[in-house]
């Protein structure tokens, strides 16, 4: 037997690849490379670690492959939100929400309409970043001019965006969750709404007061004036957004109403917008370019090429994931998170686990998959299955990623406000969903709905 076969030095051989893996991480947010740079050398490290156990290139590739497959299902969504996310600027979409939400801003009101309006954009649109670098860029550029509290402005901004992030049928962290978990979106869906309306209007509460501590001077009518230049505001600008939020309601499978969504943008972009139909197709594929002026740099963007490095990543990080648990490398820590679970129970040490992956992978898509590979046997041991741990995973690492300053989840949204770590504590609904979880979650969760069938 190997030295490496027993004993500590196995754990240490393990503990090394972590260890070149986090030098990773580390140089590539210090030389501002894409963290997927980092997640191959993981999986060379562990690939060599497997190699030295005795496994051949066949077998690693089985285990990898296993987890890598289920994100490639993502794939498809993957692609319907990066053309949502170009034709629903080219459609005048998200102008027209911004238009009317900016409009119905008041001095007393407005972290309160910036907090509601970044929520509802979030939710339609499916992305954080979206949201943050149109509508969040706009009202940041108001709280300026109007002397508001730039870090309570970025703190109601960053807890809207995530907000959709979480629970949007067409968010791309929803969907990872429902493919790393093997449980179905709607579901899921369906869950989180059910568990989030009391941290939403308790958040809601919190912004009120936070409006009437820092109000705004005045509201600058300009942007508002570009807009209305720049686009077709009629009502056709909203039919994408309610299609994609009506027809989930209507239980219409989540990739049907996206694509639905998409058919509407491309057709308002070409019949209201007057775009030419091979420019909007361009639009849909590598991203939309903004009308001239100072709403170039805030609206353009999106197309399926934007979504090329978030599939990647997340297929890699299956890959990484599936690679770990076959070799073995995940076994010590799988019993150090089961003797947690006996000690505090289920939901805190999966808000733990998926703290400490977003603390050390410093992106969002870790956690999800990572997640499930060191804890479903435990819920599956207390009669909790799938649903239950895919519920857990959305109310805590979900949102938690973007409570930490280094991660990517809110360091890039931030870098796009100019704000800095000091909004954070304003994020109100980041820390508010798990808090309420905590004390909801045997009344709201997943067993609970199990009985009252």
């Amino acid at each position: 037997m190997l030295p490496d076969e027993a004993g500590d030095p196995r754990k240490m051989s393990a503990l090394v690849c972590f260890a070149v893996f986090l030098a990773g991480v580390a140089v590539c947010l210090h030389m501002g490379w894409a963290l997927i740079w980092a997640m191959l050398l993981g999986i060379a490290a562990f690939g060599a670690l497997g190699l030295r156990r005795g496994f051949s290139l066949r077998t690693l590739w089985g285990f990898a492959w296993g987890q890598g497959r289920k994100m490639c299902s993502l794939l498809v969504i993957y692609v319907l939100i990066g053309m949502i996310t170009a034709l629903w600027r080219s459609a005048g979409t998200i102008a027209w929400f911004i238009y009317h939400g900016l409009q119905i801003i008041t001095p007393q009101l407005f972290i309160l309409v910036t907090f509601a309006l970044t929520c509802f954009l979030s939710y339609a649109l499916g992305t954080s970043f979206g949201v943050v670098g149109t509508a969040g860029i706009i009202v940041m550029a108001l709280a300026r001019s109007g002397g508001v509290s730039t870090a309570v402005t970025a703190g109601a901004i960053v807890a809207g965006a995530y907000f959709g992030d979480r629970c949007s049928p067409a968010s791309s962290s929803a969907s990872l969750v429902a493919a790393a978990t093997g449980t179905k979106l709607e579901e899921n869906l369906r869950a989180m709404h059910r568990t989030g309306w009391l941290p939403l209007l308790l958040s809601a509460a919190v912004y009120a007061v936070l409006s009437a501590a820092h109000p705004i001077a005045a509201v600058d009518g300009a942007m508002l004036g570009e807009l209305a230049q720049a686009f077709d505001l009629s009502l056709w600008t909203v039919l994408p957004a309610l299609l994609i939020l009506v027809l989930p309601l209507c239980r219409v499978p989540v990739r049907w109403s996206m694509a639905a969504s998409v058919a509407a943008a491309f057709l308002v972009t070409v019949a209201q917008q007057r775009m030419p139909a091979l420019q909007a197709l361009r639009a849909a594929l590598l991203g939309y370019a903004g009308p001239e002026g100072a709403l170039r740099e805030i609206l353009s963007g999106g197309g399926v090429i934007s979504m090329f490095t978030a599939s990647v990543l997340a297929i890699a990080t299956g890959l990484y994931a599936g690679l770990l648990s076959g070799i073995g490398a995940l076994d010590g820590i799988r019993e150090m998170v089961e003797r947690a679970v006996r000690r505090a129970g289920l939901y805190p040490t999966c808000a733990g686990v998926c703290l400490l992956c977003a603390m050390m992978f410093c992106n969002q898509s870790t956690a999800p998959v990572v997640a499930p590979q060191l804890m479903a046997h435990s819920y599956e041991a207390r009669g909790e299955g799938k649903r239950a741990l895919a519920l857990d995973i959305e109310n805590s690492g979900i949102v938690l990623a973007a409570l930490i300053p280094w991660n990517i989840s809110v360091s890039i949204p931030l870098a796009m406000l100019g704000a800095g770590a000091s909004a954070l504590p304003y994020a109100v609904l980041l820390y508010m969903l798990p808090l309420c979880y905590l004390v909801t979650r045997r009344r709201l969760g997943p067993r609970a709905e199990k009985e009252k069938i």
